[in-house]
């Protein structure tokens, strides 16, 4: 069965989240299909999804097995790539770890299949500071990052680095995936920079974000001091890059 709508999902070692997570989304409503992309997880994630296709879900999940660990942005570009060979118009990011919950992907999809916008970003920050079991260290890194990414950009956006987002196809067809420079949380503020640069349109929904019940975080010093220091060639690409236009 088609769908209009693609989940990526990329994931080092999941197994505890991996198959709730797919049953998650395919007990929605809204009919989604799911590619995972595994970066050579050694306990097993990649061989649950294989078993999901195999016995279940051979016509909506999907994966792509990569050889290590080579970073969230490009995981997610080789994503994007394979969602716009295969069709899709609207193209989701989300973790696997159930901090973005699964029943928020229709709303992101309202943001931009009903209401028109481009990209609809699930925001923590936009309604206040809406996360639940974060230690409130990171809470706090976490919401000045974003801070501090307006005051450098003036891209006005409250959560930039946001990993629950939707775009519209037309988005990813514009953007040059392959001069996406940032691998870690940097990619995330690079993308929404880049669309609001190019002048694509782009809402914030409110979602309440839960740290992870299962599993091992992946967060590391390097993936905020990338951010950091990224923002400051953002900043310069706005003043002297030139964006590609919006293609009707």
């Amino acid at each position: 069965m088609t769908s209009d709508s693609i989940v990526i999902i990329p994931t080092y070692n999941e197994k505890e989240n991996m198959e709730k997570i797919i049953r998650a989304v395919f007990q929605l409503e809204k009919f989604f299909h799911i590619l995972v992309i595994d970066d050579g997880s050694p306990d097993g994630t990649a061989q649950i999804v294989h078993n999901l296709i195999k016995t279940e879900f051979s016509d909506r999940l999907f994966i792509i097995e990569r050889s290590g660990k080579l970073g969230l942005g490009t995981a997610y570009i080789t994503g994007f790539k394979w969602a716009l060979e295969h069709g899709y118009d609207y193209i989701f990011e989300m973790d696997a770890d159930f901090s973005h919950d699964p029943n928020d992907l229709p709303r992101l999809y309202a943001a931009t299949h009903d209401e028109g916008y481009d990209v609809a970003v699930g925001s923590r920050y936009v309604s206040g500071v809406n996360v639940v079991n974060w230690p409130i260290g990171r809470v706090l890194m976490s919401y000045f990052a974003s801070k501090y990414v307006r005051a450098v950009t003036g891209f006005h956006v409250h959560d930039t680095t946001a990993g629950f987002v939707c775009y519209r196809r037309r988005v990813l067809e514009t953007i040059p995936l392959d001069m996406i420079r940032f691998k870690g949380y940097a990619f995330q503020i690079e993308m929404k920079f880049t669309s609001f640069k190019i002048g694509f349109k782009i809402k914030e929904v409110p979602v309440i974000f839960v740290n992870r019940r299962e599993g091992t975080s992946k967060m590391s010093g390097g993936i905020f001091s990338e951010a950091f220091f990224g923002v400051m060639r953002l900043r310069m690409d706005g003043w002297f890059r030139k964006y590609p236009k919006i293609q009707n």
